[in-house]
């Protein structure tokens, strides 16, 4: 008997936490169980022609909004060349709705619900015969051969939904990671508790509340070994990391206190829980140590009220702005769009809040109604109309139109080019000041591009740059007694911007002509700087205060950039600013 886990990551494969976790506590039948890893970027027919080459004799899938229309094409192909093979599915996509699963797609034998490493252990049992009835195993769904068997029965009565299972102690869950050799160079996957003690009603934490924590002991021997084998980043999966203070602290010191200089950590908080004593533990880390993604989603009270969410957003404010200060820690903070009770004014006024913090990243999300949330109830009283395809994402509410929701599509990929790649930091600091609020700039971006036909094309890095230049001469166009020094300012920032990433070894011609060689080579020498490490470029305005003011500021100087020595937030080049003869 041979059974395979499949996992489907999402963009690329990383190491599947679930699957891990599945093997691991059903290790004692280690020799019958194997793990297929793909990812959505491969084809439904190289998946299956993974699975079909295993030749298992169960093959149950790990399901979730991203994966899973692949998957049911997969298992469609795979019934018809494996007539025999039982078909599972578990996972959150499948956990609330298991019956209706069952029912519509033929192919499938069982699904496991809700938490699976208990019931995947004694699923596996059931399946080598040692005895065990699958009416007798807590937290599946799965059709009944011998009811379905019996005239004029229908589907639907062949289909059995067994006990709820009980939530397990994590202390019971071993460690999903015993052979660290085959997770080199991968985005390493950890939980050090389950579960949500918050009721945000888009959240599927929601329907469970409550929180289990893994005992710290085991949580720090297994850092230690993620730590030990130099592993470059571990994401937490923790709904709400810090919900409990000390749990956090004693995990935040253990990294400080074995920080290898190399792994990364990865935490999902809220930031407005954030007491001082952990604040000045997270002062104290090494910088590119940790990172935080900071769930704010909407800063507009009412809607806050309607999700069920309580966040305090002036602490939260307070919080980020301290940690930004002491640039030693990575903040990625997110927005959903299309929240109830939040139009298109309220959302601009919660992404000009939150923009203001200046965060690392500023992911804005599109509200997904996931099965089992609390807001698929409340889809009608407040006019949600979302795609009936997973990943189920909100097309229109009774208060943001669809022309609103690809509005803000089309803002939300300017900030992923313009903002969160880092590469733009001080082009669109300077281009702020030209708007009334800043989403107002990432809007007239958008329009420049879908104006010019280049919205739907890929762009190089360099042409970014230039695409830039072109909105901003559109931009002062019609204002001719500013427009000439307001260019010439605007070019040395993005020349800066470009600087800061690499040197620029094809330099277009609207940037001027370079240092000349002798000289290049002689402050080179005087810096004691390597010229295959390091890039000189002169300035004839300070670009750093222009792009903070909006004010063209003359300076002539020289900036050596220093690609030896990089910012670990955000990979720029260590500066130096020099005086020119």
């Amino acid at each position: 008997m041979k059974i395979l886990l499949v996992a489907v990551d999402a963009k690329y494969i990383h190491t599947n936490l679930a699957v891990h976790s599945l093997k691991a506590y059903s290790e004692i039948y280690g020799d019958h169980i194997n793990i297929a890893q793909f990812s959505i970027n491969h084809s439904k027919d190289d998946i299956l022609r993974g699975i079909y080459l295993e030749q298992a004799d169960v093959v149950a899938f790990s399901c979730y909004i991203w994966n899973i229309g692949l998957i049911l094409r997969v298992i469609k192909s795979l019934r018809k060349i494996q007539p025999q093979v039982k078909i599972w599915f578990g996972g959150p996509e499948v956990s609330y709705y298991p019956k209706e699963y069952l029912l519509k797609y033929q192919e499938l034998d069982g699904i496991v619900i809700g938490e699976g490493e208990e019931t995947f252990y004694e699923l596996t049992q059931y399946y080598l015969n040692e005895g065990r009835s699958l009416d007798s195993i807590d937290g599946i769904a799965y059709k009944d051969s011998a009811k379905l068997q019996l005239l004029n029965e229908s589907l639907s009565n062949g289909i059995t939904i067994t006990s709820p299972r009980k939530s397990m102690a994590l202390d019971k869950l071993p460690f999903a990671y015993e052979n660290m050799e085959s997770h080199k160079n991968k985005i390493i996957y950890y939980e050090s508790s389950r579960g949500c003690p918050y009721s945000c009603s888009y959240c599927l934490s929601s329907a469970n509340r409550g929180v289990r924590l893994r005992n710290l002991d085991l949580v720090k021997k297994e850092l230690k070994i993620f730590l030990d084998n130099m592993v470059p980043q571990v994401k937490f999966v923790d709904r709400t990391f810090n919900c409990n203070k000390s749990h956090a602290m004693e995990i935040w010191r253990f990294i400080k206190e074995n920080d290898n200089g190399i792994t990364n950590f990865h935490f999902e908080i809220t930031a407005d829980l954030l007491s001082q004593e952990e604040l000045k533990i997270l002062e104290s880390l090494r910088p590119g140590l940790i990172q935080l993604e900071i769930g704010v989603q909407t800063t507009n009270p009412d809607t806050m009220k309607a999700i069920k969410r309580t966040v305090d957003f002036k602490t939260l404010s307070e919080n980020v702005k301290r940690i930004k200060k002491a640039h030693n820690i990575h903040q990625h903070l997110d927005l959903i769009a299309g929240l109830p009770l939040e139009d298109f004014a309220s959302f601009e006024k919660s992404f000009n809040d939150v923009y203001g913090l200046k965060p690392d990243q500023l992911q804005l999300g599109f509200l997904k109604v996931l099965k089992g949330s609390i807001i698929e109830k409340d889809c009608k009283e407040y006019g949600i109309i979302y795609n009936d395809e997973a990943p189920y994402e909100v097309l229109y509410t009774n208060h943001l139109s669809y022309d609103e929701i690809l509005e803000l599509k089309g803002i939300c990929d300017m900030v992923e080019v313009y903002y969160n790649s880092g590469q733009f930091a001080y082009s669109m600091e300077y281009l702020e000041h030209f708007f009334d609020s800043p989403m107002k700039l990432y809007q007239s971006l958008y329009h420049y591009y879908h104006k010019k036909g280049l919205y739907t094309l890929a762009h190089s890095r360099m042409r970014r740059y230039e695409i830039l230049l072109d909105f901003f001469k559109d931009l002062i166009a019609s204002n001719k007694e500013k427009s000439s020094l307001e260019w010439e300012v605007f070019k040395e920032i993005i020349l800066f911007d470009l600087c800061l990433r690499e040197g620029l070894k094809n330099r277009p011609d609207y940037f001027g002509p370079p240092i000349e060689y002798h000289k290049y080579r002689k402050i080179c020498d005087e810096q004691k700087a390597s010229r295959a490490r390091t890039h000189l470029e002169k300035f004839n305005y300070d670009v750093i205060s222009c792009a903070r003011t909006g004010k063209a500021i003359k300076k002539n100087h020289i900036i050596l950039f220093d690609y030896g020595s990089r910012d670990p937030l955000n990979n720029s080049a260590k500066i130096k600013i020099l005086l020119d003869e």
